[in-house]
């Protein structure tokens, strides 16, 4: 650019709304409201219970994996539906569906009912990609982590509210889980009223877009596409999308170490997490089937979780060892940790220690979320980042939905809740196992690199300034050895 041009101002300096703070405070809080539904932990229970009646095996078998399957087929129509309709209409879908889920559950009395409940679950659940991307339309590039850390920490505040609100009502208000939902009805009426005064963003991170792709740490990387094309060339208009120029990128970045294992990691040990997370209530309903509401204490056990699953992922923020080296063997250990978790809450009788064991398997997975979060996103703007995460997470639900159709569908082999945590045991302890040999090749692999690159370092004291090609060759050797572990 000659320099009697005026460069173009980065989007870190782009203008924006003067009304921000009190934007992103309204954001927060909505996120916080939208999260009390002291219900949601206590509804295995309730359909197992007197007021509805439905049976292990229809809960387990019938019920329950529609939640899997809709979610698999909602997720990416609604991730780029979030982006093109510019968030909050989605959002607005979300409150529908959190209104549907109550009304169903409070009036709903055959299995159809049930499964439509699901239903509208997996589409609760895949448009929370509009409210964790909302964020970046209010603030400028250099706000991005603060203001992405305090949507993330309303989100953590109201499920351990509502968690606490629930096992309260439960406890000592003695309330009946029917008029538990009710309450639950109440406040997602009231969550759709505040998704109504949410202000609907101008751009987004893919359709919608006001400045050049290069908000994140690789500012050049869709100009790096078009180098060396001349400039009368002109590419069809649907091969000018943003969205599929991310998908021709994502060949190139693939090849990253960290970003492929962290990826990898996303993709088998969330959709093991999220399996126990579907069926953990049947279990504690299996272990102790009491009659008693007062003594069913879902939603306490919800937010010692939480609670814990926060504190672990604010303390892996301050962790700081060579991930380059050493993420195999830390991802090897927390995931023999789970397996020997699931295989405590398998075997136990005692409610108590399977409580205990469940809130120590999520608070370790959480630890490891914001490791990948960094790792995966540390090399790629986030229009790229959003759009990694976005298939991890396809790729991973449609893994879930795999298992699901095998071991719980009544077309498959519809187990029973005992014999399903056995296979998710064996499921994490063969992750284990390659963990393990993983880590194993990357020590061999960094032993072997350290002889050469002490070799080379040797020679190039002791020979004559002249002697390049030999120093050379030994670079080059070194630095392909090296790969993945120079940005440790």
């Amino acid at each position: 650019m000659p320099e009697t041009e005026t460069p173009e101002k980065p989007p870190s300096e782009l203008p924006q709304d003067p009304r921000w703070k009190l934007l992103v405070f309204y954001l927060c809080f909505y996120g916080f409201m939208t999260q009390i539904r002291p219900g949601e932990s206590f509804i295995t229970p309730y359909l197992l219970g007197t007021e509805k009646n439905f049976t292990k095996e229809e809960v387990t078998n019938e019920i329950t994996p529609v939640l899997s399957y809709s979610y698999m087929a909602v997720l990416v129509p609604i991730f780029l539906l979030t982006d093109y309709l510019r968030y909050k209409p989605v959002l607005v879908l979300q409150s529908l569906s959190h209104i549907s889920i109550w009304l169903l559950l409070i009036f709903g009395t055959s299995i159809l009912a049930m499964q439509f409940m699901e239903f509208f679950y997996g589409i609760t659940m895949a448009a929370r990609v509009a409210y964790s991307s909302y964020i970046f339309s209010l603030v400028t590039p250099s706000r991005y982590q603060r203001m992405a850390s305090y949507s993330r920490a309303s989100v953590l505040m109201g499920v351990f509210t509502s968690s606490v609100l629930g096992q309260l009502c439960v406890t000592v208000g003695d309330t009946t889980f029917m008029t538990l939902n009710y309450i639950s009805l109440g406040f997602v009426c009231f969550g759709l009223i505040l998704t109504l005064f949410l202000e609907r963003p101008k751009r987004s991170l893919f359709f919608n877009r006001s400045e050049p792709v290069c908000n994140g740490a690789s500012p050049t990387e869709l100009d790096k596409m078009n180098a060396g094309e001349p400039p009368w060339y002109k590419a069809p208009s649907w091969q000018n999308l943003v969205f599929i120029r991310m998908l021709k990128e994502l060949g190139t970045i693939v090849r990253l170490p960290q970003l492929r294992l962290w990826s990898l990691w996303w993709i088998f040990n969330s959709a093991g997490y999220y399996l126990i997370l579907y069926y953990v209530q049947i279990l504690w309903n299996e272990i102790y089937p009491t009659r008693d509401s007062r003594r069913v204490y879902n939603g306490g056990v919800e937010a010692a979780s939480t609670l814990l699953g926060a504190i672990t992922s604010f303390t892996a923020g301050y962790v700081k060892i060579r991930w380059t080296l050493w993420s195999e063997l830390v991802i090897c250990i927390v995931t023999a940790w789970q397996a020997g978790l699931l295989l405590l809450m398998n075997m136990t009788t005692n409610i108590w220690i399977c409580y205990v064991a469940y809130i120590l398997f999520r608070g370790s997975y959480q630890f490891l979320v914001p490791i990948a979060i960094f790792q995966i996103a540390a090399s790629l703007s986030k229009e790229l980042c959003a759009l990694v995460f976005g298939i991890n997470t396809f790729l991973a639900t449609v893994l879930k939905t795999i298992i699901t159709i095998i071991i719980t569908d009544k077309r498959g082999l519809a187990l029973s809740v005992h014999p399903q945590f056995y296979i998710y045991f064996g499921y994490f302890t063969l992750l284990t196992v390659v963990y393990l040999a993983a880590s194993v090749c990357v020590a061999v692999r960094h032993n072997a690199c350290r002889k050469p690159q002490e070799a080379a370092t040797t020679r190039e004291l002791c020979s004559p300034i002249g002697e390049v090609p030999s120093k050379d060759r030994s670079t080059e050797l070194v630095s392909e050895c090296g790969k993945g572990e120079s940005h440790a």
